[in-house]
């Protein structure tokens, strides 16, 4: 009985831990292992049911704290699953039409990966439009130069420090520009890809920096960076397309503001997780990589592709450009407190940004009181 009240405790100390709203990476780190905690929480209800011992009112008031724990967390990830409504709907084949189709491949390789020959067999086995690498340095982009007679439009931005990015396009690219949002060590990627049809897609590409033990101690300029991009988007018409490895996972507070706030879908909803870290450890994995894109857009296809030698598996979605879904699609829209929310958090990145002495763009700043 001592075990299956400390598994049942654990699990619901856990999921107290991930209600607090503070940044602390101890804090923001509970996002993350929902899959695992309910696990715990439901080895700890086996044994919870199983064991025969008189039921007293400590292992009755046990049980309800466990039963509340597993269902937050179980109204946290079942949207990422067949048992929720599809967020974007599906391209039926028969009305595929290529000339408005994006294919897409996120890869974060891992900076000390000297496999690239493992990226580059699924490139060009798969033949995407767009290819994102991040953590990608001078030896990455070196090796990459074997594909860039298909991929003639590329941005690089080569960094030793794991957050370089390059972005690779078999498509022409239009007013690209790498920024620095609010660390002049994380940059982002900004262009518009034009499609074959003629139609302009903007592209964010971005990769904040974490809250851990052994990066950021908080999640600060990590939330505030998701924002500021989700507040532009929100802010502006047209079709849009944010993908990188945000560091978060789909189901954190956070993400789901940004959804809001940006007015963007989640082709993943409906579906299934797609955990993309870590790759060597299964039972440790979720779902860091992502693609958000505009209603305008439907789903060709998603999945997670073979190990390349990362931490990270790769992502590839395919997507297709059909401005009726625009009617038919419903995202989640930003209320008022949403908004007052968003300014605050990238109010607080832009305060520690300017701390610690990083000039802040005055188009990044807060809007100001909505």
């Amino acid at each position: 009985m001592i075990l299956a009240y400390s598994l049942s405790a654990l699990t619901v100390l856990l999921t107290l831990g991930s209600l607090v709203r503070r940044n602390e990476w101890w804090f923001r780190g509970l996002d993350f292992p929902r899959l695992q905690i309910i696990t715990l929480g439901l080895l700890a209800l086996l044994a919870l049911m199983l064991i025969e011992a008189p039921w007293s009112p400590l292992r009755w008031g046990m049980l309800a704290a466990l039963l509340l724990a597993l269902w937050h967390q179980l109204r946290m990830v079942i949207p990422y699953t067949h048992l929720w409504p599809d967020e974007v709907k599906v391209i039926d084949p028969r009305h595929y039409r290529p000339d408005k189709q994006l294919s897409m491949i996120v890869a974060n390789v891992l900076m000390t990966n000297n496999q690239h020959f493992k990226l580059i067999e699924q490139v060009r086995l798969l033949k995407p439009d767009v290819l994102l690498t991040l953590e990608s340095d001078r030896i990455w982009e070196q090796a990459m130069t074997a594909i860039e007679r298909e991929y003639p439009h590329v941005v690089r931005v080569p960094l030793d420090n794991l957050y370089g990015m390059h972005l690779y396009s078999r498509l022409p690219l239009r007013t690209p520009e790498v920024k620095f949002l609010l660390s002049p060590e994380i940059p982002s990627i900004h262009a518009t890809v034009i499609l074959p049809c003629g139609a302009p897609v903007r592209l964010h590409c971005l990769h904040p920096e974490p809250p851990s033990p052994t990066e950021a101690p908080d999640s600060t300029l990590r939330d505030a960076e998701l924002l500021i991009v989700g507040r532009e988007v929100g802010n502006t018409e047209g079709s849009v397309i944010v993908m990188g490895d945000l560091n978060d996972v789909a189901w954190s507070r956070t993400t789901r503001l940004f959804q809001r706030v940006s007015g963007l879908l989640d082709p993943r909803k409906g579906r299934h997780h797609i955990n993309t870290y870590h790759a060597d450890y299964p039972f440790l994995r979720w779902a860091l990589d992502h693609i958000f894109h505009s209603t305008d857009f439907g789903l060709v296809k998603m999945q997670r592709l073979p190990h390349i030698g990362s931490d990270h598996f790769p992502v590839f979605t395919h997507l297709q450009l059909e401005r009726h879904l625009e009617f038919v699609h419903t995202p989640e829209l930003a209320s008022p407190d949403d908004q007052e929310e968003a300014e605050e958090k990238v109010e607080e990145g832009v305060e520690k940004a300017e701390q610690s002495g990083f000039e802040v763009s005055a188009s990044v700043k807060p809007l100001g009181p909505m």
